[in-house]
């Protein structure tokens, strides 16, 4: 694996994604030296969800088609209820997550994330956690459930909520400098 200052990372997020769940991880792989792009579907900005009501906007880089697996080392899927419930039907989008994990690229998924996962086919026979109410579609899709506040297995990170957000970015980061994840 690259080094952090090397290291590319995308996230993959539509409207209503959970506003910390994109922010937190994008500015702390920014600081921690990593390039860190957002894509949409459309490539236009997105909204996220706060609370119990809309957030804010977020600017977007590219758009979903344009993206290149290949030119990264990680994908970043936040959740929300809105978000990756819209994003499990895109095709584009479910074929990227399958891309990322086939090229031996690090999947992580949090809270409701982990729904494209299970589109993917990414989730049987491997430990994962996610936000409890998803719990029974990780586990109906063959997936070891825990309740951890994150959890890496071959290189695909999950995490539960909000709350676990300094455990999920440091387990990406642990796993991109090539020490496991594991919460720093």
């Amino acid at each position: 694996m690259p080094k952090m200052a090397d290291a590319r990372i995308l996230i993959l997020a539509t409207d209503g994604f959970e506003q910390s769940e994109l922010e937190v991880p994008r500015d702390r792989l920014r600081e921690a030296g990593a390039t860190v792009e957002i894509a949409s579907p459309d490539g236009e900005s997105i909204r996220g969800w706060q609370g119990e009501d809309w957030g804010q906007r977020v600017q977007v880089d590219l758009d979903l088609s344009s993206v290149d697996a290949s030119g990264y080392d990680a994908i970043v899927l936040p959740g929300g209820q809105i978000n990756p419930d819209k994003l499990r039907i895109e095709a584009g989008a479910v074929d990227l997550v399958r891309r990322f994990h086939d090229e031996g690229k690090i999947v992580a998924a949090i809270c409701h994330g982990p729904w494209l996962l299970v589109e993917a086919d990414l989730v049987e026979d491997r430990k994962v956690t996610s936000y409890k109410s998803i719990r029974t579609d990780l586990v109906n899709a063959g997936g070891i459930w825990t309740d951890s506040p994150v959890v890496s297995d071959e290189r695909i990170i999950t995490s539960r909520s909000p709350d676990d957000l300094k455990a999920f970015c440091g387990a990406i980061i642990a796993e991109l400098e090539g020490g496991g994840a594991q919460p720093r």
